[in-house]
């Protein structure tokens, strides 16, 4: 039994449902509005989502304004996308307390 290994590899990422999973994400959200490719809240653009082969590449602002300061994400792996997630949640509770 001490022999046995589980040489099992994680199914290989897929940029194009990851961002559909993102996409979906945002929306559930009912905060952002999606605008010409970026997500809105109120006037400003606050995230931004493309494929850049095999990887979803992120931008998400620091904080909302006319023109935004940007941190960049990319994502290689459904770990990448779920930590993002919790990232997104926890920037828009703070832009609500700051309002």
């Amino acid at each position: 039994m001490s022999d046995d290994s589980w040489d099992i590899a994680p199914p290989p990422f897929n940029a194009d449902a990851a961002l559909q999973t993102m996409k979906r994400f945002v929306r559930d959200q009912r905060v952002l509005a999606e605008r010409g490719g970026a997500w809105m809240l109120g006037a400003d653009a606050v995230l931004k989502l493309a494929v850049d082969g095999a990887a979803v590449t992120v931008q998400l602002a620091k904080r909302p304004a006319r023109t935004p300061e940007w941190d960049t994400f990319t994502l290689k792996a459904p770990t990448d996308a779920r930590k993002l997630q919790d990232e997104i949640k926890r920037r828009l509770t703070r832009w609500k307390d700051d309002e």
